[in-house]
């Protein structure tokens, strides 16, 4: 007979969930503790299935809604530091029909490896100019998550051109346009963060 799991006190849980609540419904293991829940009370909540875990550390209040984006969520509350980047920029910012199978990041040249069970990440080193160009600060259900602009992910694109395929890289620059704000100096600018002025700007006067 297995052992019977003990339920967290109604105080303690109502603790839990108030922490929870203020995160959206989505908390890492140390911001739970920073907010004075216990360990014991998380691990007891988790087996008594209130709480998920998304990832090692991260967990997630079983009734709350549905996550928007449960992997963009968990690579941003597990790797702060690092930003959405190409692919997923582009799929987060409606620019491509791709599917990413992996969540791309941007992290600064120096910065310890990301270490995550899931979901799968590719990531891309970048010397401090273009890693700090370009971000921007989203709030996804609750969870701060950073992301290129659709300028410095198109700047990134033609970086990357012969990675991505140059009919990625034609399809996102179409897809912007068609969204219909347009800013042709700010994707130059970028572009000469990341040293691709020349390979971009003929396709940008041509499709822009």
């Amino acid at each position: 007979m297995s052992p019977r799991v003990a339920s967290p006190g109604a105080a303690s849980e109502q603790k839990v969930r108030a922490a929870f609540r203020r995160h959206g419904g989505v908390l890492r293991m140390a911001d739970a503790l920073r907010a004075g829940v216990h360990r014991r009370t998380l691990y007891a909540m988790r087996d008594a299935g209130q709480l998920e875990t998304l990832a090692r550390g991260l967990y997630r209040l079983t009734d709350a809604d549905p996550p928007s984006n449960p992997d963009l969520l968990t690579v941003a509350a597990k790797v702060p530091h690092a930003v959405v980047y190409l692919i997923s920029a582009l799929a987060f910012h409606e620019m491509t029909t791709q599917v990413p199978h992996e969540v791309w990041l941007g992290v600064p040249r120096n910065s310890e490896p990301p270490r995550l069970d899931y979901p799968p990440v590719r990531v891309v080193r970048l010397s401090p100019g273009p890693y700090g160009a370009g971000i921007e600060t989203h709030q996804l259900d609750g969870v701060r998550v950073q992301v290129y602009s659709r300028e410095k992910s198109l700047a990134d694109c033609f970086k990357h051109r012969n990675e991505i395929g140059l009919d990625t890289v034609l399809e996102a620059v179409r897809m912007y346009k068609a969204q219909g704000r347009v800013d042709a100096d700010a994707i130059l600018r970028y572009a000469s963060v990341c040293r691709v002025t020349r390979v971009a700007r003929p396709y940008l006067e041509a499709l822009l």
